[in-house]
C-alpha cells in the first residue's frame, strides 16, 4: 500500500476512533470532538501526508463541518499577534540570509579566533546564539547560516563522511546541533513553535510571557550551556584535528570574495540591533514584541533591504501563519470546553501530597523524554505543554516558573534524537555522525542540560523571583 494511503489511514483512523469513543465522565461531547480533531492535526503534522500548512487548513474545514465551531471563529486564530511575530521574525532572518551578513560575521570571528578546534567549536555556538532572536527557524539558522561554514571548514581540513569525519567534521556538527538546540530554547523568537508557548500559557495558567522574561530567565543557564558543551564535546568525542591554523586562510579567503561590507549588511544589522534593543526593554518602553518585529520588517523595506517579492517568497513564515494560527484556535476552543481543566484536575487528584519541587521535577523528565515520540518540537509542545502547565499549576508549582520551565524544555528535548528538531535532517543527513553515536550523545546532552537548568537555572529564577 502506498505510503501516503497508510498515512492518511491512520490519521482519520485515530481521529474518528477517538470521536466515537464513549465521551468520558465530566467531559462535554463538544470538548471531546474537539480533542479528536485536535489529535488527529497533531498526527498529520507528524506524518505529513501534505504540508503542515494544508493539514491546519482542512482541519478547520472538517471542524466547520463536524459543527465543531463557525468558520469565523476557527480563522480569529489567524489575527492574534503571536502569529505575525513569526512571519516577522522569519522576514527579519530573511534579511541576513539576502545581504550575506550572517556569514560574514561568522567568517570573520573564525577569522580572528579559528585557531584551534575547539575555539571553532565555541564560535559556532556563539554565532548560533547572536542569530537565534531573529531566526524563528532553528532550521535556517543551523542548516542555513552555520552549515555551510561548517562544511567548508571541512573541506580545508579534509574532513569527510567516513573515514575521515572524526578528524573535526564530526566534533564540529554535533557541537552546533547541540548549540542550535540550547539556542532555541533562549528566546521567544528562535524557534518556530516558541510563539505558540505564551498563548498556552496565558489561556491555561494565566501567565503573561513576553519576549523580555523569557529572554531574562534563559540567559544565565543558557550561556552556561554553550560555554559547557564544547568543552565536554572536546573530551568524550575528540576531533583528530586540534589546532587550526588553516582556518585563519579560508576565512581570509573567503571574506576577500565578498568584499567590503554592504550598505545593506550595514542597515540589516542596525535594524537587527535595533530589534534586540527594544525587545530587551519592552518593559520599559511598553512596544509589544510583534510591533518591534513588524518595524522591523517596515524599516528593511524602506530602506530597500527586502523587496516585497523577498517577503512574498518567504514560505517558512507564510506557513507558520497558518498551521500556528490553527493550533491556536483548536487550543482556544479545548480550553472554551473545559477538556484541559477536566484532564489537569484527574491527573492532580493523583498527586495529593506531593510536594510541587517533585511534582515539577516529574513533570520536567516526563515532557523531556516524551520527545522520542515526536518528530517536531512544534508537535511536541501542542500535544503536551498545554496539559502539563495546567497540572503543574494546579500541583501547586508556581506559574511563571511552570510556564518557562517547560516553554525551555520543550526546546532542549530536541538533542535526543537525530529527527528531534528542524535543523536534524541538515545536520545528521550530512553523515558525519552516525545514529548509534547521535543517540548517545543526545542522551548525555540532555543529561548535562537537566543539570544545568535545573540546578544553576534554578538558582537564577530564585533570584528573579520566579518562585
Amino acid at each position: 500500500m502506498n505510503e501516503r494511503i497508510k498515512n492518511w489511514i491512520i490519521i482519520l483512523g485515530v481521529g474518528l476512533a477517538i470521536w466515537l469513543f464513549p465521551v468520558p465522565s465530566g467531559i462535554k461531547p463538544i470538548a471531546w470532538h474537539t480533542f479528536a480533531i485536535f489529535v488527529a492535526t497533531i498526527i498529520g503534522f507528524i506524518l505529513h501526508p501534505i504540508p503542515m500548512g494544508a493539514v491546519s487548513l482542512l482541519s478547520l474545514s472538517i471542524a466547520a463541518l463536524l459543527g465543531i465551531a463557525k468558520m469565523g471563529d476557527l480563522l480569529a486564530g489567524f489575527s492574534t499577534t503571536t502569529v505575525w511575530i513569526c512571519v516577522s521574525a522569519f522576514l527579519l532572518a530573511k534579511g541576513f540570509s539576502k545581504t550575506g551578513l550572517g556569514q560574514r560575521i561568522a567568517l570573520i570571528l573564525l577569522q580572528r579566533f579559528g585557531t584551534s578546534t575547539l575555539r571553532i567549536g565555541y564560535i559556532l555556538s556563539f554565532c548560533d546564539l547572536f542569530f537565534a532572536p531573529a531566526t524563528p527557524s532553528n532550521t535556517a539558522r543551523g542548516g542555513g547560516i552555520i552549515f555551510p561554514i561548517i562544511q567548508g571548514i571541512n573541506d580545508v581540513f579534509d574532513s569527510h563522511p567516513g573515514v575521515s569525519s572524526r578528524r573535526i567534521g564530526s566534533y564540529l556538527i554535533q557541537v552546533e546541533y547541540q548549540a542550535c538546540t540550547v539556542t532555541s530554547a533562549m528566546f521567544l523568537t528562535s524557534m518556530i513553535g516558541n510563539p505558540l508557548i505564551p498563548v498556552f500559557a496565558q489561556k491555561f495558567a494565566g501567565v503573561d510571557i513576553t519576549w523580555g522574561n523569557w529572554a531574562l530567565g534563559a540567559i544565565v543557564p543558557g550561556l552556561i550551556s554553550l560555554l559547557v558543551m564544547p568543552y565536554i564535546w572536546y573530551k568524550i568525542y575528540p576531533p583528530e584535528i586540534r589546532e587550526t591554523p588553516e582556518a585563519f586562510g579560508m576565512a581570509t579567503k573567503q571574506l576577500e570574495k565578498m568584499g567590503p561590507m554592504s550598505r545593506a549588511e550595514k542597515i540589516m544589522l542596525g535594524v537587527f540591533l535595533s530589534c534586540l534593543t527594544l525587545w530587551a526593554t519592552s518593559q520599559w518602553t511598553k512596544l509589544d514584541a510583534t510591533h518591534v518585529a513588524l518595524l522591523g520588517v517596515c524599516a528593511l523595506l524602506v530602506f530597500e533591504v527586502l523587496t516585497w517579492k523577498n517577503c512574498l517568497d518567504e514560505n517558512g513564515g507564510w506557513d507558520s501563519l497558518v498551521w500556528i494560527g490553527t493550533l491556536i484556535v483548536l487550543a482556544s476552543l479545548l480550553q472554551k470546553h473545559g477538556l484541559i481543566s477536566a484532564f489537569s484536575k484527574m491527573v492532580s487528584a493523583s498527586l495529593v501530597g506531593i510536594s510541587w519541587p517533585i511534582i515539577l521535577a516529574i513533570l520536567i523528565l516526563a515532557y523531556l523524554y516524551s520527545h522520542y515520540f515526536f518528530a517536531a518540537l512544534s508537535a511536541h509542545i501542542t500535544a503536551l505543554y498545554p496539559a502539563f502547565i495546567a497540572v503543574a499549576v494546579v500541583g501547586g508549582v508556581p506559574p511563571l516558573l511552570a510556564c518557562l520551565v517547560l516553554a525551555y524544555f520543550s526546546n532542549l528535548c530536541g538533542s535526543l534524537t537525530h529527527y528531534g528538531a528542524g535543523m536534524s535532517p541538515i545536520l545528521f543527513g550530512a553523515g558525519y555522525v552516525e545514529q548509534t553515536t547521535w543517540w548517545k550523545l543526545g542522551l548525555i546532552a540532555s543529561f548535562i542540560n537537566l543539570v544545568i537548568w535545573c540546578g544553576a537555572g534554578s538558582v537564577w529564577w530564585k533570584v528573579l523571583g520566579y518562585w
